[in-house]
């Protein structure tokens, strides 16, 4: 199994919230904090006057406080049900185990890119499982001890019920803290979407919304563009236009062909879905209707 757990001399307790914005939220929750005698070792801070919300994230050093992480959330919920009613909020422990299992199809770049991440400690979770719909990357996946599930679906889009409903139950067997779409080739029913709300990731690449669907390089190549580029995304039923978590780019020119562009594009799709996906499991991505705050 790939794993990579908090040092825990570094152990963190990270508090997020988004509220409705108004004077005082900071010293409210600065002054919850040093109530107990909890050290603030990283803080963010964001208001959009266009939805007219707040949002933090606060990186408590655990050492400094003087009880576990339950009951930190317990104090912390009734304070915010007196001052903050309409927030939402959590509490993560870096020293917790988070919980991840990946969706794949052929393409193992992404895959193995995330493996390794995962084996050398640089990926802050364990990789509990990958769920393919073919069985190319089992190998890949057996090299670095994470189980591997083959789950095979019909060529008829209307016969894949099944199949989505197999994934499913093994996916929620693991309990995971994210469901990342390391390019797996298949269309997430609205249902499914629904149910892994807030926890299933995509990388898809192109630079969104540019070039939604299938082969964007080929789209790109196309309309001649001279930048190309990758997105990690939170998946909805909305086909490629969940909440972005993050994006790059990469120029190329006139001679280019599409291989070219493939070959260059895997190399952004590796980074940016690492990206997205550590700042996901670290709590630093907060979703508020179709954007995010993102405190990398």
């Amino acid at each position: 199994m790939s794993s990579a757990l908090s040092d825990q001399g570094n152990r963190r307790y990270v508090l997020t919230m988004g509220c409705p914005d108004r004077p005082g939220i900071i010293a409210e929750i600065t002054s919850f904090i040093a109530e107990f005698g909890g050290s603030i070792v990283e803080a963010g801070y964001h208001s959009d006057p266009d939805t007219g919300w707040f949002f933090t994230r606060q990186a408590i050093e655990a050492t400094t406080v003087p009880f576990g992480i339950t009951e930190l959330r317990d104090r912390f919920a009734g304070m915010a049900t007196d001052l903050w009613p309409t927030a939402t909020w959590q509490l993560l422990d870096s020293g917790e185990r988070r919980r991840t299992v990946l969706l794949v199809s052929k393409d193992g770049h992404c895959l193995h890119d995330l493996l390794g991440r995962a084996a050398s400690g640089e990926l802050p979770a364990t990789i509990e499982a990958v769920i393919s719909n073919h069985q190319d990357l089992a190998a890949m996946t057996a090299a670095h001890d994470v189980k591997f599930h083959h789950v095979p679906f019909p060529k008829d889009p209307s016969e894949r019920g099944p199949a989505f409903a197999e994934v499913r139950a093994l996916v929620d067997s693991y309990a995971p803290d994210a469901v990342v779409l390391a390019r797996f080739m298949q269309v997430l029913p609205a249902e499914l979407c629904e149910h892994w709300t807030g926890k299933a990731i995509n990388i898809h690449h192109s630079f969104l919304p540019s070039f939604v669907g299938a082969r964007p390089y080929h789209q790109a190549f196309t309309r001649g563009v001279k930048l190309i580029g990758a997105t990690c995304h939170y998946v909805t039923a909305e086909l490629d236009a969940g909440p972005i978590i993050e994006q790059d780019v990469i120029r190329i020119d006139h001679g280019d062909q599409v291989h070219d562009m493939i070959r260059q594009g895997r190399d952004i799709e590796r980074v940016v879905l690492a990206r997205g996906l550590r700042w996901h499991l670290e709590g630093r991505v907060l979703v508020h209707r179709h954007r995010t705050v993102v405190f990398a």
